[in-house]
């Protein structure tokens, strides 16, 4: 059983990756704590479906339709839909109505649905039509500028654009930047000391709190299908 994933960066400034998945022998999967939200578009048993993911405050569980071919985009903090604000996607979602194979709807037009390779230009043409948008001082603050506004408004835009306090976007990233480090096979108290956990207890919890394994399950690849990919940031990291 298991998720079988491959996930690529993008060089646009809206996307922060493009991931494929296939479902083999699985309908369910820990779900993992994420910042981001993004588009996700599968195929089942001959049908098409297109959703929208949101942020995630916590590790969880969730279902996955079986013998399914998934392709996502994970869109850059702080980047928005026009139409449906990422505070109300916190913690779920909606699935998007009238899919087929070739074509989607959103924010009140069709647009064609993209494999991997053309994830880019299906997001030109939304930035273009003003479907996808951003705020400007959240994107000061991510590149680590001080917008010329006070702390209080760059807290509340910045809630407002990613439905995320800073600080849980810090630990979220923290938490799964740790799970891909235990999975490449780091020592925990290199993890604990790298990321600058308190200790082991705290680097625990936050794996539990945000992941939903332990550093062991994450070492032996155990706990079963996880929303994470696991095995390819441990190539990379053991490769470079």
């Amino acid at each position: 059983m298991s998720l079988r994933f491959e996930t690529r960066g993008s060089d646009s400034s809206w996307v922060d990756a493009v991931w494929t998945c296939r479902s083999e022998r699985v309908t369910g999967m820990t779900s993992v704590a994420g910042v981001r939200w993004g588009l996700v578009f599968w195929e089942q048993g001959g049908r098409a479906f297109a959703g929208v993911t949101g942020p995630g405050t916590r590790a969880g569980t969730a279902p996955v339709p079986e013998g399914a071919r998934f392709t996502g985009i994970e869109f850059a903090v702080g980047t928005s839909l026009r139409a449906v604000p990422v505070p109300g996607l916190v913690d779920g979602g909606l699935v998007l109505p009238d899919t087929t194979r070739r074509t989607f709807r959103l924010d009140g037009g069709r647009w064609e649905t993209p494999g991997a390779d053309d994830a880019e230009a299906l997001v030109e043409r939304l930035v273009r039509d003003g479907v996808l948008v951003r705020d400007p001082v959240v994107a000061e603050v991510l590149r680590g500028a001080r917008p010329d506004v006070s702390g209080r408004t760059v807290e509340r835009r910045f809630r407002a654009a990613t439905g995320l306090t800073r600080g849980a976007v810090r630990q979220i990233e923290r938490a799964r930047t740790a799970a891909e480090l235990l999975a490449a096979g780091e020592p925990t108290a290199d993890v604990v000391g790298k990321l600058e956990y308190f200790d082991e207890p705290h680097l625990a919890r936050a794996l539990r709190v945000y992941v939903g394994r332990t550093a062991g399950q994450l070492r032996d690849g155990a706990g079963g299908a996880i929303a994470l990919d696991l095995d390819q940031r441990a190539g990379q990291r053991l490769t470079s």
